[in-house]
């Protein structure tokens, strides 16, 4: 077998297999159950302490979001602030200077909306202490925020009949010291070995082999690259992200954090399961999203290994696949298989660029963003499986002639019309921005461009970079076809308010149904409720978020992806 699958299919098995223990132990957790980092409780009592936090105090959905929220606009007002006058703070030996306003303001919301998406290059648009400050911290509680709006959910359907879905700032400080926390250390640890660069000295003179002096940047990157992928981030230290040979120095180093990406998300899709005590439907949820999975990995890998036909034409060997934007010690396979883990998540790092994937790769890189439920971001994920189950049951519900029920709550008008609201909100910011940015594209380039214009390529591929580019922020991922010129004003507002509702519209509204399903009467389990474990609901479940969530894009993609694969 090629040594490049053989990579690839390694890290699938490992993943897996290591994601039911995970999954166990975050359930544990958040049910405040022994675990073995229970070690860390007195960190966890000192930091309720100082902030003023009863973490045995019950929160109701509506409490709990208004703390969500009300941290949120903390850290924005935090961030933005820092990015600004970067430029006079402590830690920038390289002297890079503030960024501008709505540059600040895309980046901060960026990262605080667990997209991190980035307008600029890692290495010049902040400094060490932002890295640190902004970047590394919001790395951590965006992703922590986003676990603590899962277990809040697990927490409403674990009870028969409640008021209360736990405590959103207990969930939160769990989520980072017995979880984020952990792993980051281990896998910064494993970074250092492989050579990426821990300290605070300025970029590095170093002569080449041609006589010409190089300046190379460093700083804390295995702080923060730990913690870009285990929290589904995928901000890069570097401005060519997990491509660059000090964030991602080796071939081992590339396994384990493409393994960092998905690991959490898929032990987040079984803890549910031993969350509430209903391991069969944690396993059906788990094999539906695995499934599309390996569907995505077995045509990106076979397609960028098969390489480009326009070449082959030219009667030129491609013995290494397509590896136009690949580095040589990742290969066209490990790129192909990055591609597709850190587009079922909301991770958005790269080991490739994206813009140089075959039409193919890129349509399941998008697809998988605009259809963001394969696994997806630590506990968003799930989160968007859960909104397309509420729409299952209803609609089997009226196909056989029973009351829709989830795990013994009705599900009626009120929540069906959040799960609409959320479930259309995606492809509406998607589809209408892209419009937009086709509409003065055409008509008034210049009053949206910067300097040199904002796309390179104007035709199928021009309208798949402006179609990725709202995909990707609105799914929350960060990833970009990076033909596009996109550090303008219009690109870092439009991309910053659909950031905004992407991420807290959805949050909102998932965490709303659980709470008010929650609260109803608990209906015991009998021969006429609607089953929800089965392989049947499951493959019902998968068709429901196809035609809503996927057809939905067919015809953009139609005059871009599709269309440029017909066009070599």
């Amino acid at each position: 077998m090629n040594t490049e699958i053989s990579g690839a299919i390694l890290q699938i098995i490992a993943l897996i297999l290591l994601s039911w223990p995970l999954g166990k132990y975050i359930a544990k957790v958040y049910k405040g159950q022994k675990v073995w980092t229970d070690f860390m409780k007195p960190v966890e009592k000192w930091i309720y302490k100082i902030s003023g936090i009863n973490p045995e105090e019950e929160m109701d959905w509506k409490q709990f979001l208004k703390s969500l929220l009300t941290v949120n606009l903390v850290w924005f007002i935090w961030g933005m602030v820092l990015l600004l006058v970067q430029g006079y703070l402590p830690l920038n030996p390289d002297g890079n200077a503030g960024q501008t306003a709505h540059q600040a303001f895309n980046t901060c919301i960026s990262f605080m909306v667990n997209c991190n998406e980035q307008h600029y290059s890692g290495e010049s648009g902040v400094t060490y202490f932002t890295q640190l400050a902004v970047i590394m911290l919001f790395q951590f509680v965006t992703a922590a925020t986003g676990m603590a709006a899962m277990a809040a959910i697990m927490k409403a359907f674990s009870e028969k009949t409640t008021r209360t879905i736990g405590n959103f700032w207990r969930y939160l400080v769990l989520s980072c010291t017995r979880i984020l926390l952990p792993m980051a250390l281990v896998l910064g640890c494993i970074l250092i070995t492989q050579g990426t660069p821990m300290g605070f000295d300025g970029k590095m003179e170093v002569t080449t082999l041609e006589g010409d002096t190089q300046y190379i940047s460093q700083g804390p990157a295995a702080a923060i690259i730990p913690i870009k992928q285990l929290g589904t981030n995928g901000g890069g230290y570097f401005g060519t992200n997990s491509s660059h040979p000090l964030e991602n120095p080796t071939y081992l180093s590339n396994m384990l954090e493409c393994w960092g990406i998905l690991i959490i998300p898929m032990a987040m899709a079984l803890a549910f399961g031993f969350y509430i005590k209903k391991k069969k439907l944690g396993y059906s949820i788990y094999a539906v999203m695995l499934s599309a999975f390996l569907i995505g990995c077995a045509i990106n890998i076979s397609t960028e290994m098969g390489g480009n036909p326009r070449i082959d034409q030219m009667g030129i060997a491609q013995d290494h696949g397509a590896m136009e934007g690949k580095e040589v010690r990742i290969g066209s396979a490990g790129t192909g298989l990055w591609s597709v883990v850190t587009t079922v998540t909301s991770n958005g790092s790269v080991n490739g660029m994206h813009d140089s994937t075959m039409p193919l790769s890129g349509l399941i890189e998008m697809l998988n963003m605009q259809i963001n439920t394969w696994f997806g971001g630590v506990g968003v994920g799930w989160m968007n499986y859960f909104t397309f189950i509420i729409i299952t049951v209803f609609i089997s519900g009226l196909m056989v002639g029973r009351t829709p029920e989830f795990l013994g709550h009705k599900v009626e008008a009120k929540e069906m019309k959040i799960a609409s609201i959320v479930a259309l909100l995606h492809p509406l910011l998607i589809l209408s921005g892209t419009a937009l940015a086709a509409y003065l594209f055409v008509k008034a380039p210049g009053f949206v461009a910067g300097e040199g214009g904002w796309l390179n390529n104007p035709g199928f591929h021009g309208l798949s970079e402006m179609l990725y580019e709202f995909t990707s922020v609105a799914a929350n991922n960060g990833s970009g076809f990076e033909g596009l010129g996109d550090n303008t004003w219009f690109w870092n507002i439009s991309c910053g308010l659909v950031l905004i509702l992407g991420r807290f519209v959805p949050i909102i509204g998932q965490v709303a149904i659980a709470g008010i399903m929650a609260q109803k009467k608990y209906i015991p389990e009998s021969a006429g409720t609607l089953k929800t474990d089965t392989a049947t609901f499951a493959i019902m479940t998968f068709a429901v978020i196809f035609i809503i969530a996927a057809l939905s894009f067919f015809p953009a993609h139609a005059l871009s992806t599709i269309a440029e694969h017909f066009s070599l």
